[in-house]
């Protein structure tokens, strides 16, 4: 399974918890007879397939797996503290963990373009990692939480797509034991291996996290507002059943002010775009209905407990004609 790119049809969907555990029987066997006693390193950023990976990894090979986590200062709230939490205290995994935040938003400072954006955060993860890597010794594997719609994508949709998004050229043999599974497969694994839930079932992410929802040059009172928002929709989607429903929902802070009125006073500040979208495969999204008495209290409950944040906008538009991310 490690040597072909190409899922056999006769493979079986891993959609059972026993077949997820022979999943995991298999993989683990499959590691150990290509690591052998080296060392692998893995870019964990505490999604659904690095998890994943990094819980595999452990299983088969423990303390022989390096794991980088890299805090750019644009993760959700809470995110880079389960990292630690469920790998470095739950699974004693060998974590390096590199808060580079104050390095990634000075080099963000001013930058509206959107693609300039996301290029500064790609470039200087790569930087951050191959730093962290170079100080390690004996290192012998790169793993990577590639998936088979990566593999289809790398091909056609995506041909700029570099699967793990670190540099081509490092001399390390690739571990990608998840690249004949689909998204939901991963899951199933993952369950399997015993991570929680809130990791398992978490919503896809941006790989330049906030930096594209916090719209135009970022600044750091808006992309606390920002955060803060954003954990307050995911907190009330979680206590009324929606996030089991819905593929994936956030909030974008975009770089202008309305007048508002706080504490019988005006005060300018920004308005919260809600998004939550369905989608089978991301090339098209519906809008997901959200019950107004829902909207009233995540209304409420942004705009009294965020500083900066006057109003709460709902985006109704659907892909196509928008994007699923705003920028």
């Amino acid at each position: 399974m490690q040597q072909n790119n190409v899922r056999p049809e006769s493979m079986e969907r891993v959609v059972t918890p026993e077949l997820a555990n022979a999943f995991i029987e298999e993989q683990v066997r499959e590691i150990r007879a290509q690591v052998g006693d080296k060392k692998v390193l893995l870019a964990l950023s505490g999604g659904v397939d690095s998890s994943v990976v990094a819980a595999l990894l452990i299983k088969a090979i423990g303390k022989q797996l390096v794991c980088v986590h890299v805090n750019h200062g644009l993760m959700r709230k809470g995110e880079s503290e389960q990292v630690i939490e469920v790998f470095r205290n739950g699974l004693d995994a060998n974590l390096v963990y590199v808060d580079a935040t104050d390095r990634f938003l000075d080099l963000l400072a001013g930058v509206a373009d959107p693609e300039k954006k996301r290029k500064i955060i790609g470039n200087e993860f790569i930087k951050v990692f191959d730093e962290e890597s170079g100080k390690l010794s004996g290192i012998s594997f790169l793993a990577q939480g590639t998936i088979y719609p990566d593999i289809l994508e790398s091909h056609g949709v995506k041909a700029h797509h570099n699967v793990g998004g670190l540099p081509e050229d490092m001399e390390m043999e690739l571990v990608e034991p998840l690249k004949l599974l689909y998204k939901d497969e991963v899951r199933v694994v993952g369950k399997a291996l015993g991570l929680p839930d809130e990791m398992v079932f978490r919503q896809p992410f941006p790989g330049p996290g906030l930096g594209v929802r916090c719209l135009g040059a970022i600044t750091r009172d808006r992309l606390h507002a920002l955060r803060e928002a954003d954990a307050i929709l995911r907190e009330e989607f979680d206590k009324c059943g929606l996030a089991d429903k819905v593929w994936q929902y956030f909030v974008a802070v975009p770089d202008f002010k309305s007048v508002g009125v706080r504490d019988n006073k005006r005060y300018e500040g920004w308005p919260a775009i809600v998004r939550a979208v369905n989608t089978v495969d991301a090339m098209t999204a519906t809008i997901e209905e959200i019950p107004y008495d829902v909207l009233h209290r995540i209304t409420d409950r942004i705009t009294h407990e965020v500083e900066g944040i006057n109003r709460v906008l709902l985006d109704l538009t659907p892909k196509p004609i928008g994007t699923i991310e705003w920028e």
